[in-house]
């Protein structure tokens, strides 16, 4: 277990909190999905701290982690679901080359369309939705999403949900890319925990 895996759960961490945040209150904090849409433009990082601009940009991310693992406290269990989920969802998405190289021509014509756009602009984030309801939904293993119906069917929560979602699979291939295995939550817990709360 390392400081790369640890802030690829962390990166899964920050998108589930931020889902639920939109989910349930319609609300989301524009500090905390920057970096996370921002690693999906990071295509040629050479490591995890590239992709997401330092750990300080994850720090609630590190903090539902430790809270997750530490004995006593408040257990997340919709956070749980969907960092399974996201993992999950990218192990079938690596099997499948057209798809990644889809998924690879939607992010380069995002990066061009962001000559002009700022990244947050709801086009952007509409195109990133769109790759995520393209590529990534048919994969099968759906996320269920758990929050207000009301709030749910309005496209611009739907849109940023689906582009939030697209960077929790970022950072799912980065988790198996620094080498992050399923077991690891089992046998790497105390671990994990130590390395998650230096950055809090």
């Amino acid at each position: 277990m390392n400081a790369n895996q640890v802030m690829a759960l962390a990166a899964m961490c920050q998108v589930a909190l931020q889902v639920q945040k939109l989910a349930k209150y319609g609300q989301s904090q524009q500090h905390e999905i920057e970096p996370l849409l921002n690693s999906l433009l990071a295509t040629d990082a050479d490591n995890a701290e590239q992709i997401y601009g330092g750990s300080r940009n994850l720090h609630s991310g590190y903090r539902a982690l430790v809270a997750q693992l530490s004995p006593g406290s408040d257990k997340n269990v919709e956070l749980v679901k969907y960092v399974g989920g996201l993992i999950q969802l990218e192990r079938i998405l690596s099997s499948k080359p057209q798809a990644l190289a889809e998924l690879g021509r939607d992010i380069d014509q995002v990066k061009n369309k962001l000559q002009h756009l700022d990244l947050l602009d709801e086009s952007i984030i509409a195109a990133f939705a769109d790759t995520y309801a393209r590529i990534i939904s048919p994969l099968g293993q759906r996320i269920q999403v758990f929050g207000q119906p009301a709030l749910l069917k309005q496209s611009s929560i739907q849109n940023r949900i689906r582009a939030l979602l697209l960077a929790g699979i970022r950072a799912a291939v980065l988790w198996r890319q620094v080498g992050g295995k399923r077991r690891h939550f089992i046998f790497a817990k105390r671990k994990i925990l130590a390395l998650a709360k230096e950055h809090i």
